[in-house]
C-alpha cells in the first residue's frame, strides 16, 4: 500500500471506531484514563529511552533550545502527562449533557444535546506529551484520534502510544480509536488532511510554519492560533512589586512557549521609577532588552526596537518594551500588534481593570496574574487539547467542551406542521 492508502484506511478504521467511543459510558472512560495514566508512570524508564534517541537526533540537527525544551521528557514530565490524565478523569463528562431546553406554541420541547465531534486529527512537532493530553481529551469527549507527531519526538510519541494502546486493548476497546501515523514523511500529514469523509477536525500544534502549511492544505475545519505575542501592561500606580513578580514569572520561567510573555507596556507616568527598576532585574536574569526610545532613555542598555519587534514571537529570553501615554495606547499597541492569544494589564484600578477585559480582543485577557496561566490545565480544563485564536468554534484554551458539538433535541406529542 502506499501512504495516501495507508492514511485512508487508518482514517477509515478511526471513523468506524469513532462510533463505538461515542456510546461509552462515563465509567468506563474514567477507568481506561486512570489505568492509562499508571501505565505511563510504570513505563517511565522506557519513555525516557525512547526520548533520548529523539533528543539526541535534535541536537544533531540543531534545533533550537526551545524546541529541544518541549522535546525533552523526564520523571517528573511524565508523571505531569499522567496527573493530566487522571484530572481528566475527574473532569463532568460533556457527551449527553442537555445545555438548554424550551418550549414551542405548539407544545414542542425543543432542546441541545452535547455530542462528540467524531475524529480529530492532531499534527504535532516536537511536543511528544500532546499523545497523551489529546488521547485523554478526544476519549473522554467520545471522539476518536489520529496522532501524527513530527519527525523530532517520533519515538517518543510511538512509546507513548503503545503504551495507551495497549490499555484500550485490556479494556476491549478498538485501538483504531487512538490512531498513530507509523511514518514521517509530508506525504503523510497531505493524505490525511485530504480524509474529509473520515475527519471532522484537524488541530495542529507546533510552530507557525507547521500550522500555515496546515491550513494551507486541508479539506477538514482547522483549529489555529499560529503564534502567542503575549502583551503585559503595567498601569499608572500599578504595585510596582506585583508587576515585578508577574514579569519574571511570564517572561523567564518557561520562555519557550506559547504563553510566555513578548511585548511590555509601560504608562508613561510608571516609567521614571518602573523601568530603571525593572529593566536591572531582567538583564540580571540574562533578558535581552529591545526598547523604544522613551523606555531606552530610562534603560540605556537596551537595543532599540524595530518595528518587527512588535510582532516577534520570540520563544527566548528577549523581551520588547515600549512607554505608551495612557491605557487607550496600551490597548491600541496590543490589538494592532497581538496574536490574540493572552494579554495582562498590572494594575490599582477597578475600573482600568475592567475596561481592560472588555476592550481587548485576545483570547484570555487577564488582570494582575501571569500570562503563563493562559493554559487548560491551569485555567481548570484538565489537559489541553490546543489553543485556537479563532473564533470557530473555540476560543482561547481548548479543553473537553471545545471537543463536543451540540445537536437539537426534539420531543413531541403527535404534532405536525401546519
Amino acid at each position: 500500500m502506499t501512504i495516501a492508502e495507508q492514511i485512508a484506511a487508518i482514517a477509515r478504521d478511526a471513523r468506524s471506531a469513532s462510533f463505538q467511543i461515542a456510546r461509552l459510558a462515563t465509567t468506563v472512560k474514567n477507568d481506561l484514563l486512570i489505568a492509562m495514566a499508571d501505565a505511563l508512570v510504570a513505563a517511565s524508564e522506557t519513555i525516557i529511552t525512547e526520548n533520548r534517541k529523539d533528543l539526541a537526533l535534535a541536537d544533531e540537527q540543531g534545533l533550537s533550545p526551545a524546541m529541544l525544551d518541549r522535546l525533552m521528557l523526564d520523571g517528573k514530565r511524565i508523571a505531569a502527562m499522567a496527573d493530566g490524565l487522571r484530572e481528566v478523569a475527574l473532569l463532568p463528562d460533556p457527551v449527553g449533557e442537555v445545555t438548554k431546553m424550551w418550549k414551542r406554541p405548539n407544545d414542542l420541547q425543543v432542546g441541545k444535546m452535547r455530542i462528540p465531534l467524531g475524529v480529530i486529527g492532531i499534527i504535532f512537532e516536537a511536543r511528544p506529551n500532546v499523545t497523551a493530553d489529546a488521547a485523554a481529551l478526544c476519549l473522554k469527549a467520545g471522539n476518536a484520534v489520529i496522532l501524527r507527531g513530527g519527525s523530532e519526538a517520533f519515538h517518543s510519541s510511538m512509546a507513548i502510544a503503545a503504551i495507551l494502546r495497549g490499555e484500550m486493548q485490556k479494556a476491549g476497546l478498538p485501538q483504531a480509536a487512538l490512531s498513530v501515523i507509523p511514518f514521517t514523511q509530508r506525504e503523510g500529514v497531505l493524505a490525511l488532511l485530504k480524509q474529509e469523509e473520515s475527519i471532522d477536525l484537524i488541530i495542529p500544534r507546533g510552530g507557525e510554519s507547521l500550522i500555515r502549511f496546515v491550513v494551507e492544505n486541508s479539506r477538514i475545519p482547522v483549529i489555529k492560533h499560529y503564534k502567542g505575542v503575549c502583551h503585559l501592561f503595567v498601569d499608572a500606580g500599578a504595585d510596582f512589586d506585583m508587576a515585578e513578580r508577574i514579569i519574571i514569572n511570564a517572561k523567564t520561567q518557561r520562555p519557550g512557549v506559547c504563553n510566555a510573555l513578548e511585548t511590555l507596556l509601560i504608562h508613561k507616568d510608571a516609567a521614571e521609577e518602573f523601568i530603571p527598576r525593572i529593566a536591572a532585574t531582567l538583564e540580571g536574569l540574562q533578558v535581552e532588552l529591545r526598547g523604544d526610545d522613551r523606555f531606552r532613555r530610562l534603560a540605556p542598555t537596551a537595543a532599540p526596537a524595530a518595528e518587527e519587534d512588535w510582532y516577534a514571537e520570540y520563544l527566548e529570553l528577549i523581551l520588547a518594551c515600549r512607554v505608551v501615554d495612557d491605557f487607550d495606547g496600551a490597548v491600541e499597541h496590543i490589538n494592532r500588534y497581538g496574536s490574540l492569544h493572552t494579554e495582562v494589564i498590572v494594575t490599582r484600578d477597578y475600573h482600568n481593570a475592567q475596561r481592560f477585559i472588555r476592550e481587548v480582543n485576545s483570547s484570555c485577557v487577564m488582570v494582575n496574574a501571569s500570562t503563563r496561566f493562559a493554559d487548560g490545565n491551569q485555567l481548570g480544563l484538565g489537559a489541553e487539547i490546543g489553543i485556537s485564536t479563532t473564533k470557530l468554534h473555540s476560543f482561547g484554551p481548548m479543553g473537553l467542551e471545545d471537543l463536543t458539538t451540540t445537536k437539537f433535541i426534539v420531543y413531541g406529542d403527535g404534532q405536525i406542521r401546519l
